[in-house]
């Protein structure tokens, strides 16, 4: 998985559009991910097998995250010219946040011309995104939230505030559980 990973992210870096990935690459880098860390915790942190997996995770870390944010970034700049993105680039994952960048998208164009016809109108207040506090019953690399910020990684028993969706979307995938707050 490390060689799909490295292979990616090199050949998103080298290509101005949004390249295709598997629909299930974050499914599978997530349980690569998982067993690195489970193959961490098991190992003599002084044996070289245990210092070579730490730099193994610790590229792996760096290589999704920025994988991620060229991601994303080419996803906006599609959408917000007006392009589009191919199906077939997306995974499962991207595609719902293909949705989210594209109702900003929509506003950020509405705006455009609101101002550029004159007719500005005045602007709702903007509302608090809601967040739900979680735990983790598994360990989950970094995710980016509907809000497109990077939460993560986590490790079990990890407690975060994400917003709603994702977090509802972990609970539901046996992932994490609601912890009720006051």
């Amino acid at each position: 998985m490390y060689d799909e990973l490295y292979q990616a992210w090199k050949t998103e870096k080298e290509n101005s559009e949004l390249q295709p990935l598997p629909k299930d690459f974050y499914e599978r880098l997530a349980e690569y991910t998982r067993k690195l860390r489970e193959e961490k915790r098991m190992l003599d942190t002084k044996t070289v097998k245990a210092k070579l997996l730490k730099n193994e995770t610790e590229n792996v870390k760096k290589l999704v995250t920025e994988l991620l944010q060229l991601r994303i970034n080419k996803i906006a700049k599609a959408l917000a010219s007006g392009k589009g993105i191919p199906k077939n680039c997306l995974t499962k994952e991207e595609e719902k946040i293909g949705e989210n960048v594209g109702e900003l998208s929509d506003y950020f164009h509405n705006l455009t011309e609101s101002v550029l016809q004159g007719k500005l109108k005045p602007t709702k207040k903007k509302t608090k995104l809601n967040k739900m506090v979680i735990r983790f019953l598994k360990d989950v690399p970094a995710i980016v939230g509907v809000d497109l910020k990077t939460y993560g990684p986590f490790k079990v028993e990890d407690v975060a505030s994400l917003p709603i969706e994702n977090a509802k979307l972990l609970i539901k995938q046996g992932i994490a559980v609601k912890i009720e707050t006051d």
